[in-house]
């Protein structure tokens, strides 16, 4: 039988340049259900994880690898970026076995980093598509920060994975959705805007784009504050909600 479902949502005040590792959990602390935990058998045993072992302990070593280098180079503001929001919901994912986590992330970023491998891929061959992939071939970042950004490149093929094993939870796109526009909101009123001059180059501005796609020179079409907002719908409207329709399609494994 089904038990109860549980969510307790938990407002997150994020201060600029304090811990960062409460970020994502910007709306909730999380809650488990049923259809995330595995169904029992009939002689009462668990059935065994949907999620590999080599599969959690490999992305959590990357975890444990990649936080602690970003925090150093480029500060905690960093982590609320989308992508890395969802390095955190994806670690979550894959220890609690949950589908709405697991969901969520995908919701998020599979259509921009596949656009992100598509960007590297013409990149890559000498040619150029836009300045999204560019800083992997800058020889002034280290070698080993551009490696570990590739992750960029293999997190949505593992979503899907996950997806297909988990299922799909159609809370995704409301939840993620939720959780995208309060980073767009802290990134516009807590962060530094585009064209800023840092103390630390390294330190990320224009986080989630919310001044405009150039972080050199914030845009100019619209008043800022309507940018953000324009910016926000078009988010939902043009990533989340086709991304969400495309997810519903896919098969539980």
């Amino acid at each position: 039988m089904m038990g109860i479902e549980r969510f307790d949502k938990t407002a997150c005040f994020i201060d600029e340049g304090k811990t960062a590792g409460s970020l994502i959990v910007l709306c909730m602390k999380t809650y488990e259900t049923a259809s995330d935990k595995p169904d029992a058998t009939a002689n009462g045993s668990s059935m065994a994880g949907r999620v590999p072992l080599w599969c959690k302990w490999g992305f959590t070593a990357f975890m444990a690898v990649l936080v602690p280098v970003y925090w150093t180079k480029y500060g905690p503001t960093n982590f609320l970026y989308f992508c890395d929001a969802a390095l955190f919901l994806t670690l979550a994912a894959v220890w609690m076995e949950s589908s709405l986590l697991a969901s969520m992330a995908a919701v998020g970023i599979l259509l921009p980093q596949l656009f992100w491998c598509v960007d590297f891929a013409v990149e890559l061959s000498g040619h150029h598509l836009s300045s999204m992939t560019s800083y992997m071939f800058d020889a002034q970042k280290p070698l080993f920060l551009r490696g570990l950004s590739l992750f960029h490149g293999w997190l949505p093929f593992l979503l899907v994975f996950l997806v297909r094993r988990l299922g799909y939870d159609r809370r995704a796109l409301i939840s993620w959705t939720g959780l995208a526009w309060a980073l767009c909101l802290v990134s516009f009123f807590l962060l530094p805007p585009a064209g800023a001059t840092l103390p630390d180059p390294n330190m990320p501005l224009n986080v989630n784009y919310v001044f405009g796609m150039n972080d050199a020179v914030p845009q100019k079409l619209l008043p800022a504050g309507w940018y953000l907002v324009v910016w926000m719908l078009s988010l939902a409207a043009l990533v989340y909600v086709p991304t969400h329709q495309i997810l519903k399609k896919i098969k539980k494994s």
